[in-house]
C-alpha cells in the first residue's frame, strides 16, 4: 500500500510540474497607481567621426525609459549596437539597455554586452556582460555628437550604470531622434 501511495504521489507531482507554467521573468517595476509617468526615447543609427579614415565606427540605438520622480529612470529597456569596420572585417557588439537618461538635447545610454560578431576581440578581452556607455548630443539644429565609454578589462570593476563620457565625436553620417521626457 505504501509503494502504491508513493507512486501516486510521484505521478501527481509530475503532472503538477508539467502543467505548471514556466517561471516568468520578473515583471518590470511599475509606478504606484496614480503616479505620473514620463517616457524618453532615443532611436537612430549614425557613423561617428573617427581618427583613422580607413575605419568606420557606427552606433545604432533603440532605447526607452520611464520616469516617475527625479532624474534616474525607474525602468529602461531596448538595445544598442557598436560596429567597427577595420581591415575588411566588421566587428560588432550588441548591448541590452539598462539605463537611458535624458535632459534636453542630451542622452546617456548604458547596457550590458549580450552578443558579438564571430571572432570579435571582446570575446577574450572582456568579462561576459560587461557594461559600456554611450552619450549623445542631439540638437534640433547643428552638429550631433557621440561619446563612447570603452569597456573595462577582465577583472576590473564595471562601468557605473547610467554613466558615459562627454559626447565629443561628431556624427558624420546618419541621425538620431531624441524624445526627452519633458517634451
Amino acid at each position: 500500500m505504501l509503494t502504491r501511495t508513493l507512486r501516486v504521489t510521484a505521478l501527481l507531482a509530475l503532472v503538477v510540474a508539467v502543467a505548471a507554467p514556466a517561471a516568468a521573468a520578473p515583471a518590470p517595476a511599475t509606478p504606484p497607481a496614480g503616479e505620473a509617468v514620463a517616457v524618453s526615447s532615443l532611436k537612430g543609427d549614425a557613423r561617428m567621426d573617427y581618427p583613422l579614415t580607413d575605419q568606420e565606427v557606427r552606433v545604432s540605438v533603440d532605447a526607452h525609459s520611464a520616469y516617475t520622480v527625479g532624474s534616474t529612470p525607474q525602468r529602461s529597456w531596448g538595445t544598442f549596437r557598436i560596429s567597427h569596420a577595420q581591415d575588411g572585417t566588421l566587428y560588432w557588439g550588441e548591448f541590452e539597455v539598462d539605463c537611458l537618461t535624458t535632459g534636453g538635447p542630451t542622452a546617456t545610454v548604458t547596457g550590458r554586452l549580450v552578443r558579438t560578431s564571430p571572432g570579435h576581440p571582446w570575446r577574450t578581452m572582456l568579462d561576459p556582460h560587461t557594461r559600456m556607455g554611450v552619450s549623445f548630443f542631439v540638437p534640433q539644429k547643428g552638429q550631433a555628437r557621440i561619446g563612447l565609454s570603452g569597456a573595462t578589462k577582465k577583472g576590473e570593476p564595471l562601468l557605473t550604470k547610467c554613466m558615459a563620457p562627454a559626447a565629443d565625436a561628431k556624427v558624420v553620417d546618419g541621425r538620431y531622434t531624441l524624445h526627452d521626457r519633458s517634451n
